[in-house]
C-alpha cells in the first residue's frame, strides 16, 4: 500500500471516529448529569428528588425537565444507566438532532401521560421514560425508513432490541403495584413510537417535497434554500 493511500484511509477513520465521539457525546453527557446529579444528592444534604414531577401539581411544571435526571437511589440509577447509553446510542446513530428531537418528544409524552394518568401527588423520578421510548423509537425505525437498505439496516437493529430488551419492555408497561412508574414506561414507549413517525416519516417527507429549480443550461437541479440556515441544516440532517 502506497503512502498516500495508507494516509488516506488514516484521514479516513481519523474522521470516522471524530463523527462518533460527537454523536456519542449527547447521551453520555445526560448520563453524565444524572451521576453528578445523583452524588450530589447523597453528599449534600438535600432531597433533590423533590424537583421531579408531582402529578397534578401544576405548580411542578419543571418536573417534565427534570424528571429523567434524578434518581430515587443508586441501583435506580445503574438499573437506568446501561440501557440509556445502548438504546441512546443506537438512537444518535441517526443524528444528533435527530436524537434531540426523539429526547424531547419523550421525555415531554412520558411525562404528561405520568402527570394525567397517577395519582394527584404522586412523585416520579428516573430515566426510564427515556428508555422505553428510546425502545420505542427503535422498535419502528425500520416501518417509516424512505430506503430497502434503510428498512432492512433498521430492521436488523429493531430486530436486536426487541430480542434483548422486549420482554421487559413489555412487564415494564403493565400496570402493577409498588414504586415502578409504569405510566412512565408505558407514555414513554408510546412518545419513542411517535417519535419515529414525526422523525423519520413525516419530517422526511417534508424533505422530499420542498421545491427545486431547475438551473439553466445542465440536466439536474438544486435544492431552493429556506432561507433559515439553521433549518437548512436541521433538513439537511434529516435526509
Amino acid at each position: 500500500m502506497s503512502q498516500s493511500h495508507k494516509t488516506g484511509d488514516e484521514d479516513s477513520l481519523g474522521a470516522i471516529g471524530v463523527d462518533v465521539a460527537k454523536r456519542l457525546a449527547s447521551p453520555l453527557i445526560m448520563l453524565a448529569a444524572m451521576w453528578v446529579i445523583r452524588i450530589a444528592d447523597f453528599v449534600i444534604p438535600i432531597r433533590f428528588n423533590g424537583a421531579g414531577l408531582r402529578s397534578w401539581d401544576f405548580s411542578h411544571w419543571y418536573g417534565i425537565f427534570t424528571m429523567p435526571f434524578l434518581h430515587s437511589s443508586w441501583p435506580h440509577l445503574l438499573a437506568n444507566s446501561l440501557p440509556f447509553l445502548v438504546l441512546g446510542g443506537l438512537v444518535v446513530a441517526d443524528g444528533v438532532v435527530r436524537f434531540w428531537a426523539v429526547t424531547g418528544i419523550v421525555m415531554v409524552t412520558s411525562a404528561v401521560g405520568t402527570f394525567f394518568v397517577n395519582e394527584p401527588g404522586t412523585l416520579t423520578v428516573g430515566a426510564s421514560g427515556l428508555v422505553f421510548g428510546y425502545f420505542g423509537y427503535l422498535a419502528v425505525a425500520a416501518f417509516f425508513a424512505r430506503t430497502w437498505s434503510g428498512r432492512i439496516a433498521r430492521g436488523i437493529i429493531s430486530l436486536l432490541v426487541i430480542g434483548i430488551y422486549g420482554s421487559a419492555m413489555l412487564f415494564g408497561v403493565l400496570p402493577r403495584l409498588g414504586h415502578i412508574s409504569w405510566q412512565a414506561h408505558l407514555f414513554g414507549l408510546l412518545g419513542g413510537v411517535f417519535a419515529a413517525w414525526f422523525v423519520l416519516a413525516w419530517a422526511g417527507r417534508r424533505k422530499s417535497q420542498r421545491p427545486r429549480a431547475g438551473t439553466s443550461g445542465t440536466s439536474g437541479g438544486k435544492t431552493v434554500d429556506t432561507g433559515d440556515p439553521e433549518l437548512d441544516a436541521i433538513l439537511r440532517n434529516l435526509d
